[in-house]
């Protein structure tokens, strides 16, 4: 791994990169779930914890690259 890399990393789980992050996924991810698993549930389906879960970790992951890649290189 590169020191870019490292960095990166180091950025996309630093505090306010991550807190910003874990807004959005809470709210995109229940939308998700909603819209992805939301009628089975009603009618009592047992759920898939898995997907459950994807559906929070994915937009968490978009949302702190994205966070992080800006605050590494503004505007770049």
């Amino acid at each position: 791994m590169t020191g870019h890399q490292r960095g990166l990393l180091a950025m996309m789980f630093s505090k306010p990169v991550a807190g910003n992050a874990l807004r959005v996924s809470l709210v995109v991810g229940l939308c998700l779930n909603l819209i992805n698993h939301g009628p089975a549930l009603w009618h009592g389906a047992s759920p898939d914890w898995l997907k459950l879960a994807l559906n929070h970790v994915v937009p968490f992951l978009v949302a702190s690259y994205s966070g992080a890649r800006m605050a590494i290189a503004p505007g770049g």
